[in-house]
């Protein structure tokens, strides 16, 4: 039985790593890999480190983040407005350094992020990625308070119900970050 978990576990890492399950967009990729490594956890397996509310909330947590940074990476380049582009490479260091220690978790954990970000945020960088000029600004920073107030109410929520203390002491050191991010991006909106 544990030679069966253990081959099923690297048939779904395969299939999902070659591509062959290219009708999920990452973030289902590895919300579905998650899943499956919960469910074959047995007595006689090593069960999983951290419940299914924990891995989906890392999952999210990972791909917001990775949207961030990449869309960060976008304004950093092509955003007109100085402050905005200053919020962006705040965005892109402060972003990354959280996907870092996220990342690091996850493999300790043993909780499968998304490779890439998900179809539905690839979508909206590439809207905003079709404007320049105060349009790109205005795109850009609509979506960074959009985006920030999802994230924060993630953090948030994650602060009531994620079990794994090292998750939980994630979400409390980077809770306050995001709460700042977002005070600074509405700021931003108010003098546009």
């Amino acid at each position: 039985m544990k030679h069966l978990t253990l081959f099923a576990l690297a048939a779904t890492f395969i299939v999902t790593s070659c591509g062959n399950n290219s009708s999920k967009d990452p973030k289902e990729q590895a919300d579905s890999i998650n899943q499956s490594r919960i469910e074959e956890a047995t007595p006689s397996t090593t069960p999983p480190a951290v419940s299914e509310a924990d891995t989906k909330f890392a999952v999210d947590a990972a791909n917001g983040g990775m949207a961030e940074v990449q869309l960060g990476q976008s304004a950093e380049a092509k955003a007109t407005d100085p402050k905005v582009k200053e919020f962006a490479a705040m965005m892109v260091a402060d972003h990354t350094k959280a996907n870092e220690e996220l990342k690091s978790l996850a493999g300790i954990k043993n909780i499968a992020l998304p490779a890439a970000v998900s179809e539905e945020m690839q979508k909206n960088a590439t809207d905003i990625n079709a404007k320049t000029g105060k349009e790109f600004d205005k795109a850009y920073v609509d979506q960074m308070v959009k985006d920030h107030k999802k994230t924060v109410a993630l953090f948030e929520d994650g602060q009531k119900n994620v079990k794994d203390a090292e998750l939980r002491a994630f979400i409390g050191k980077t809770l306050p970050v995001l709460r700042s991010h977002l005070n600074h991006i509405q700021e931003i909106e108010k003098s546009k």
